[in-house]
């Protein structure tokens, strides 16, 4: 604690302890996978090599690498946004699927994802309403009153405490869906096809086709995509058969 490193790192334990208490708690509804884990993590790294190999070999611009970058932490931010928009949907057609006698039991346990989407939606309040009136009303250069020196304080544990917290509970929103495994074991896996899909759209409407053959050209826009889903129908099935979770039953 007393070195500089130290205490930054306090800070990233002390931000990331939280989001994990508030975003990453699966309850007893998530089944542990290790087969399911080591088989993402593996998609996961190929398709960052395949990223990788298709922009040396046919787009050798150097903003790429840039852009890819930016491209990535964007999807880290928009990702929980576009649950917060999309989930709803998925959920009532989720809950519609199941059986008349489930559904009561499904609905009643929305409290959790509900809950995480709450917190989150009242982390961005919370930064907008201290950083958006301090860049707006603190001057350096005028006399400063006490709720100038007040605001001044509270920017300064926002952008160093609470901008890491905010990209931890981004990452731990998308990951688990905003704890959506609580309402059903299945419903993480669905919701991934959903977002995976929407954002497959969003690059294609805004960046168009990548360059090269159009044989690339497909495996570049639909490779991820097509990937993620292969492995969300995949752990369905071994839920399904593995561990005997379905949702008709």
């Amino acid at each position: 604690m007393g070195s500089p490193f130290g205490l930054v790192g306090a800070i990233l334990r002390s931000a990331h302890r939280v989001a994990t208490r508030l975003f990453a708690h699966d309850g007893d509804g998530r089944i542990e996978d290790r087969t399911v884990d080591r088989v993402q993590l593996a998609r996961t790294v190929l398709g960052a090599a395949a990223t990788v190999a298709l922009i040396l070999a046919y787009n050798a611009d150097p903003n790429r690498w840039e852009d890819a970058a930016y491209g990535g932490a964007a999807q880290l931010i928009v990702a929980p946004f576009v649950l917060i928009i999309a989930a709803p949907l998925v959920i009532i057609g989720f809950i519609y699927y199941a059986p008349p006698h489930l559904r009561p039991h499904l609905r009643s346990r929305l409290r959790a994802p509900l809950k995480a989407v709450g917190w989150y939606v009242l982390t961005l309040v919370v930064m907008g309403g201290i950083l958006v009136p301090t860049a707006l009303t603190v001057d350096a250069n005028d006399g400063k009153s006490w709720w100038e020196y007040a605001l001044a304080v509270a920017s300064l544990i926002v952008i160093v405490w609470g901008i890491p917290f905010f990209f931890m509970a981004s990452l731990y929103s998308a990951r688990s869906a905003f704890n959506s495994a609580q309402v059903h074991p299945m419903l993480p896996p669905v919701l991934t096809l959903t977002l995976v899909w929407v954002f497959a759209a969003f690059s294609l409407i805004g960046d168009g086709m990548p360059g090269g053959p159009p044989i690339v050209q497909f495996c570049a826009t639909l490779g991820g995509p097509l990937s993620v889903t292969a492995v969300s129908l995949w752990e369905l099935r071994r839920m399904r058969t593995r561990f005997g979770v379905t949702l008709r039953a």
